[in-house]
């Protein structure tokens, strides 16, 4: 396979054309506008893609040929990957002394706070208010889980958002009426070559394909795979790693999208959470909520799931709820393929069945039938865009009243994400009952060993695995909440 090559950087910012033939592997977007483009609306925070200041728009062209914009966080998103995007800053909403319509909102409902966050602010309420005119304070708030204001509450926010959607008028909106003409030229941009950057003997490599990454991988085996860049943005900002070589897989579009065929889910490892969101509530809706709680918006819009598998955290959202569904991960190294049940694949801490040179392509999740109860909770110091102290998945069915199958999983329990294997052995062919349940929660300290850590002592670790199983029964016995009160503590 030949595959043409390109050794420059392509994108628009605002409504300036960019092309850059030099470009240090480890910028991301924000030192870039802040430093080298001097826009400065765009905040620095806390560098790790959390507090939101850094909110900036790349609008792209999908699968289905729609030219899209979603909010990002500019500081751990590398500058390489912008390679055929649209990116826009706070600086292009206001022309000619004219404040767009979000922002006049914000001023109009005393919602600037101290105004450091409000750029960001703006910008996610700018990227939700594209293409949704009346949100709910329910989707506002959701919008709003990536951007933190430290001044004060959110209620003139939510307002100003609220607001821009009844009193102003999209079509005066830049990014509305000119998006034809953007989408004319990103498409010109596509000419499917490979990307490689360099900065002395560091390089970016873009591949064009999924054939094209399985080749680039034969011939860097080392290099590191780099997908929304939410973990490995982190290495670079806030542990200073070195990654030499790094292999971007945002061009690759036969790597996304999700299908269900015969009672099937297959998703391809570079689709995002918030590409993933709609057939999750659609096929697995037991996981909606979790989805919600997986990052902010911007991290959603960027992280991926094969990505959060990838990477072997123990403290990923996504592979317990798999692991429970039995899911398994699909392998490509140059042309040779396998498949690996996903609770295989994490060997030990940071180690994984994957060989050098070896990618995810897609995840297989077999659907649940209509006698499985599946449920998945998150448990975290805040409830919206916080890593998991514990994650605990569950899939039940009963044969009358007794358990047929059961497995679960859990996250942040161990060194990888780990199945509690003697509980489920202790609970099978009894009844689903409280005394049952109550009797295998001293098997968990067989199960799992946790570590303290400053997300959560292993204490307390242990008893809210065990209070995860005691809910799961609740929810599915149908038992109220006063109910569970008064038989845990009476």
């Amino acid at each position: 396979m030949r595959v043409k090559h390109r050794s420059t950087l392509r994108f628009y910012l605002n409504d300036e054309f960019i092309e850059l033939d030099r470009v240090e592997p480890y910028r991301n977007v924000l030192d870039w506008l802040r430093l080298e483009q001097h826009l400065r609306g765009t905040k620095e925070g806390c560098a790790e893609g959390d507090c939101g200041a850094c909110t900036v728009l790349v609008g792209r062209i999908d699968r289905g040929g729609a030219l899209v914009y979603e909010a990002v966080n500019a500081c751990i998103r590398l500058l390489s990957t912008l390679d055929g995007t649209h990116l826009v800053t706070i600086e292009d909403l206001a022309r000619d002394g004219v404040l767009n319509p979000v922002q006049q909102s914000l001023v109009d409902c005393h919602a600037s706070q101290c105004g450091f966050c409000t750029p960001g602010m703006v910008m996610s309420l700018y990227a939700d208010w594209l293409d949704n005119r009346r949100p709910t304070v329910a989707e506002v708030e959701k919008t709003l889980q990536g951007n933190l204001c430290r001044c004060t509450g959110y209620d003139t926010i939510v307002r100003a958002a609220q607001y821009a959607s009844d009193h102003n008028e999209p079509r005066s909106d830049r990014l509305n009426t000119g998006r034809a003409k953007m989408k004319e030229r990103l498409l010109a941009l596509r000419d499917g070559a490979r990307l490689v950057l360099r900065s002395g003997d560091d390089r970016a490599i873009l591949p064009a394909s999924s054939d094209d990454l399985a080749a680039v991988l034969m011939e860097q085996p080392g290099a590191t795979i780099v997908a929304g860049a939410t973990d490995v943005g982190l290495w670079i900002n806030k542990f200073l790693q070195q990654l030499p070589v790094m292999v971007h897989l945002q061009r690759i579009e036969d790597l996304t999208g999700i299908s269900a065929a015969e009672g099937t889910l297959t998703i391809g490892a570079v689709t995002t959470f918030a590409e993933a969101e709609e057939a999750i509530a659609q096929h697995l809706p037991q996981l909606a909520g979790l989805w919600s709680r997986i990052g902010g918006r911007q991290v959603r819009n960027a992280g991926t799931i094969g990505g959060n598998i990838a990477n072997g955290s123990p403290i990923g959202d996504t592979p317990p709820p798999l692991i429970v569904l039995g899911s398994q991960v699909n392998l490509r190294r140059g042309n040779e393929r396998r498949s690996v049940p996903l609770e295989d694949f994490f060997i030990a801490y940071g180690r994984q069945d994957r060989q050098p040179g070896e990618f995810i392509e897609t995840i297989t999740v077999p659907l649940p039938g209509p006698e499985d109860r599946i449920a998945a909770y998150k448990v975290s110091k805040r409830f919206d865009e916080d890593i998991s102290s514990v994650l605990g998945a569950f899939r039940l069915r009963l044969d009358s009243d007794l358990i047929s199958e059961i497995t679960i999983a859990y996250g942040g329990m161990a060194a990888t994400p780990k199945r509690a294997r003697a509980v489920e052995g202790a609970l099978l062919g009894r009844e689903w009952t409280r005394e049952t349940i109550e009797s295998v929660l001293p098997l968990y300290a067989h199960d799992f060993t946790p570590l303290s850590d400053w997300r959560a002592s292993a204490d307390y670790r242990l008893l809210v695995a065990q209070n995860l199983l005691l809910r799961f029964w609740r929810e599915t016995t149908g038992i109220a909440p006063v109910q569970v009160r008064e038989l845990l503590h009476g």
